[in-house]
């Protein structure tokens, strides 16, 4: 029986498929917690090119997220489940997946892979990789892709 599920989201539907796994696994007592890393964009520039880049507040992105993640949370409380939210400012996402994890005794991460390759992969990296090579805990992967258009 696990006693604290953690769910990292990004926002997107694809990461939100992760709380039907949580909610299939979460038993009695047990605690949802419902997790994303808010980190400012990181401009793509070019020599030749002039770019401008719109202001962005940390702490409206940080609202945001808290917004979003609560009310899943509530979504999840009215099912019945014990659930939270909470949102952390880090520059690298599994390594502040990671750190939440050990420092808030998980047993369970459940996260889904965007199933990203080349370019992609090495452009935006592996969250997903991040926390299965460093998390100590046991690790749920679910592979997602995006419905066909």
């Amino acid at each position: 029986m696990y006693k604290h599920i953690l769910v990292p989201l990004d926002g997107s539907e694809l990461a939100e498929r992760a709380l039907v796994e949580a909610k299939g696994l979460a038993q009695e007592g047990c605690q949802i917690t419902l997790f994303q890393v808010v980190r400012l964009p990181m401009p793509v520039v070019s020599p030749d090119v002039g770019m401008n880049m719109p202001v962005v507040d940390i702490e409206d992105m940080f609202s945001e997220a808290k917004t979003y993640l609560e009310g899943l949370a509530a979504a999840l409380v009215k099912e019945g489940f014990n659930a939270d939210a909470d949102v952390v400012d880090a520059d690298h996402v599994a390594e502040a997946i990671v750190n939440y994890a050990t420092k808030h005794q998980v047993d369970l991460i459940i996260k889904t892979t965007h199933g990203r390759g080349g370019l992609s992969r090495l452009v935006f990296g592996s969250v997903a990789e991040g926390v299965l090579r460093h998390a100590r805990c046991p690790i749920l992967l679910i592979r997602t892709a995006a419905a066909p258009a």
